[in-house]
């Protein structure tokens, strides 16, 4: 059975199932209904998901440790973006990412998953206008659900999101459900601001 999670819990996935060796990492997101102007519709929220792979401490150390649409998977082979979906519209979820958990290389003790507005300062887009945002947890070997965070706070005004991040920890992993809203306009930005890449 899925564990719905709050903003800020955690949950031991090796403790959930046993044996754990990948998971599936979805999020998914609607656009909530706007009206378009007198002349054109309004342009589709394009929402790109990514993987962060951090290395001790917690920081972003290298360009090559950033998973997403322009780069689908990381040199390891441990984690592959399954691809880039330009609108959000259908059910369940919009983007996928696969993380191989025993191939996860030992420096790297976090994975934070985040989702930013494709151009939101020049199409003038924010996570106010996005609905239904959630992150799930997935075991790739039964497909079941371990669990999920539906991200239902108000994010009017915010550009970027760190949605959650899978932890190891004395070789278990984790999932905290984070949450949190940010004003960065491009990934660059929010890894510079937020994860401290110099």
């Amino acid at each position: 059975m899925s564990v719905s999670l709050a903003k800020g819990q955690k949950v031991n996935l090796s403790k959930e199932k046993a044996g754990l060796n990948s998971v599936m990492v979805g999020l998914g997101w609607d656009e909530a209904k706007r009206k378009g102007g007198l002349f054109k519709k309004p342009e589709p929220i394009d929402c790109d998901a990514s993987a962060v792979m951090c290395q001790k401490g917690g920081k972003f150390k290298a360009k090559d440790d950033l998973v997403y649409f322009g780069k689908l998977k990381h040199k390891s082979g441990s984690v592959k973006h399954m691809g880039d979906n330009l609108t959000g519209q259908g059910d369940g979820d919009d983007e996928q990412i696969m993380i191989s958990l025993a191939e996860v290389p030992p420096e790297y003790e976090r994975i934070v998953f985040v989702v930013n507005i494709f151009e939101a300062k020049v199409r003038n887009q924010h996570f106010g206008m996005i609905e239904n945002a959630f992150i799930r947890i997935v075991d790739t070997s039964s497909g079941t659900e371990l669990c999920r965070f539906n991200l239902s706070e108000q994010y009017s005004g915010k550009t970027a999101m760190i949605c959650g991040e899978l932890n190891r920890l004395n070789g278990e992993w984790h999932f905290t459900a984070v949450g949190e809203g940010t004003n960065d306009n491009s990934i660059t930005e929010l890894l510079k601001k937020e994860l401290k890449w110099k």
